[in-house]
């Protein structure tokens, strides 16, 4: 096994500490000198090893928090209530203002997902139910209004999630990208009078 920087540094220090101490004085030297140079030499050895010491631990430190955040729920940045707006597209050119607030309220390895969005003339209820597993999701969801129901599969990515909706009356596919405290969904509809639709969402 390889050894680390600091391990190495670790060796190094007490090398020229060991030396220090194994190096002969001159007899001539007055004995109050001879103290000062072993004083002098375990000082520098403290000194030394006391920073790699802490070098060792920002390292460890940051190991750490790097392994957590791997292993971060990709629902976790989801959690809690979002608002926002957006348009959906028809097939005829027409579009429409589109206000949503949506609800993710997570519990691993599951989420579980409320959409409430009005336009003006119209509103939507959905409700899914997701689970994920190596990088894959899977689930079920549900359009209240309109008895509509249908599976989901899809993807996590590098900036949110990659999903795929099938159901009989309804299919689609949706890009979440989440950024902070911003979410951006875009879906577009497959075999629909409806062509997509743009969703500008803020947490809180």
């Amino acid at each position: 096994m390889q050894q680390s920087g600091v391990a190495r540094g670790c060796e190094l220090v007490i090398s020229r500490f060991l030396l220090d101490r194994s190096r002969p004085l001159r007899r001539s030297a007055a004995s109050n000198r001879k103290g000062l140079a072993s004083k002098y030499a375990v000082a520098r050895f403290v000194r030394g090893l006391a920073l790699l010491l802490l070098l060792w631990a920002a390292q460890s430190f940051g190991l750490a928090l790097s392994a957590r955040a791997q292993g971060t729920s990709p629902f976790a940045k989801l959690a809690g209530r979002w608002l926002g707006e957006g348009r959906l597209g028809y097939a005829g050119g027409k579009t429409e203002t589109v206000k949503c607030r949506v609800t993710y309220v997570v519990s691993e390895p599951q989420a579980r997902q409320t959409i409430r969005c009005a336009t003006e003339g119209d509103t939507v209820e959905v409700q899914s139910v997701v689970t994920h597993r190596s990088g894959s999701i899977n689930g079920t969801w549900r359009e209240l209004s309109r008895n509509w129901s249908g599976e989901l599969s899809g993807s996590v990515t590098a900036n949110g999630f990659k999903v795929a909706i099938r159901g009989a009356e309804l299919n689609a596919n949706m890009d979440i990208i989440v950024k902070d405290n911003r979410q951006i969904i875009e879906i577009q509809f497959i075999n629909s009078s409806l062509i997509g639709l743009t969703l500008v969402l803020n947490k809180g």
